[in-house]
Parts: structure tokens; sequence; C-alpha cells
């Protein structure tokens, strides 16, 4: 069962279909070597030579599992030469959770978003982010991801403060796809950003926090896909899925956010 599986993640990535082809007809001419009339000696030193051919070339491929790690291991670095802009020029539907976000969604990020995603017809951006009502878990959180780090340059309670205004505004705006964002009881030690994961080119980005860190871009990070990491890839879809249904939606409404707060009574006083 597990050789099935195996051979059909390899014809869905389109990998080592020569040497499937090839394997199936050596087992041919080995078949018809039963009837040593039906065959003859040329045909079968030529399919011999080409399974010893095939197997010295792939001989010469010992180097690919290790590119292969290079691609899924890595840290926030790697954004330096594959920009989020790269990764959202033709997205339909991101999704995010991280503790604050507060450097994802960074205007600029926000305003990327806005113009890909966002301007598309069933575009779609969901975040979540930890609950800042929670402060038992608030408090836990930036104990893991303030005072765990080496040089921070940023602590997290003002982080979310920053984070959930900017979530307020922007879902307030008009575009063609749709906004959305919801808050998360407690911190499962991890960050997510997926990037059109039902499709097969989607990405899976996961963050993984750590005990302890020099600072916040030496976190690892794992970038599955789907072609090459099936299961793992759909193990942390579901895991973005369970928390959206688990988060709740802000009971603060774009314009109720945006309304101007009372003037103290001293203040009206004065004033008139």
């Amino acid at each position: 069962m597990r050789l099935i599986q195996r051979i059909g993640r390899d014809f869905k990535a389109r990998q080592h279909i020569d040497a499937y082809a090839l394997t199936v007809v050596l087992f041919g001419f080995a078949f018809l070597s039963i009837f040593a009339d039906k065959l003859e000696d040329d045909l079968r030193w030529a399919a011999l030579f080409s399974g010893v051919g095939l197997l010295l070339y792939r001989l010469t491929l010992t180097d690919e599992p290790a590119e292969s790690r290079t691609d899924l291991l890595h840290d926030r670095s790697v954004y330096d030469r594959v920009p989020l802009s790269a990764l959202l020029a033709q997205a339909r539907d991101v999704r995010v959770f991280a503790p604050s976000a507060v450097n994802l969604l960074s205007a600029q990020s926000c305003e990327l978003i806005r113009n890909t995603v966002l301007a598309r017809e069933r575009g779609s951006a969901r975040i979540v982010i930890l609950d800042p009502t929670e402060k038992a878990a608030v408090r836990q959180t930036a104990k893991q991801l303030d005072d765990s780090v080496e040089f921070p340059v940023q602590r997290l309670p003002a982080a979310l403060e920053s984070t959930m205004e900017r979530l307020r505004l922007m879902s307030g705006w008009k575009t063609a796809g749709r906004f959305e964002y919801r808050l998360l009881s407690y911190n499962p030690g991890f960050s997510l950003v997926l990037v059109d994961p039902e499709t097969p080119g989607g990405r899976v980005i996961v963050e993984i926090h750590g005990f302890h860190n020099a600072s916040i871009s030496s976190r690892m990070h794992l970038e599955l896909t789907r072609g090459r990491d099936e299961r793992w890839y759909t193990y942390w879809v579901s895991q973005f899925d369970h928390m959206w249904e688990a988060a709740r939606a802000d009971d603060v409404t774009p314009s109720s956010a945006e309304a101007p707060r009372p003037a103290p009574a001293d203040a009206r006083e004065a004033r008139e």
C-alpha cells in the first residue's frame, strides 16, 4: 500500500517517471524471457543495458535530497531573496496565524494584500491572531516570545494593540475580495502562512517559535508544497482550519472602532 502511495506522489509531482517507465519495460522483458523463442537476444541485451545505464545515471544524483532539504528548512532571511510580493503576485487565498502578526501586517504588506489578493474576484484573506482580552495567554506568550529573545525589538502587548487597530481598519475596506479576521484564546507555539493552499501550486510556511532565540528572524521555518510534502502539507492546512473554527470574531465593528471618544466632563465644562 505504501509503495502505491509513493508511486502516486511521484507521478503527481512528475518525479522519477523515466525510472518507472523503464521498470515496466524490464518487467515485460523478464516475463517474455520465460518463453525463450519469443524474445531475441538483441532485445534482451538492449533492455539490460538500458537498466544499467539508468542505474548509473541515478548514482550521479546523490545531491538532490540535500537540495530538497535546503528548500524545506530556512529562517526569515529567505524572504530577503523571495519577498512577500513574489508569493502574493498571483494568490487568491491567503490564510495567516501569528500571535500578533505585527511583522507580516506592516503598512506595506497590507497595501500589497489589498492590491493583489483582495483586488481579485473571490479573493480571500483570513487572519487569526492572539485574543488580547485573554490576559493570561498574552502574558504567557509574551514570556515565550519577548523574554526568551536575546535582542528584542518589540513587545507583544503593544504589537497586539497595533495589529488590532490595523485589522479593524482593514475589515472596513471596500474590495473585490473578502477580508476576515478572528481572535484565538491561546498561542499554540507556531505561526502559519498559507498561500493558495487548495491548489497544486500552494505553499504552507510554518514558523516554529522554539524556546530561546537570538532574534525573531532566527526562528526555524518549514516551507511545504503539496507535491513534495503532501502528508504534512495537508496536516498544516487542517491546523489552520481548526484554529479558524476555534477562534472568535471581534465584537468591535469598524464603524465603532473609528467613532470619536466622548470628551471628559471637565473638558466639556472648560469649553462651555
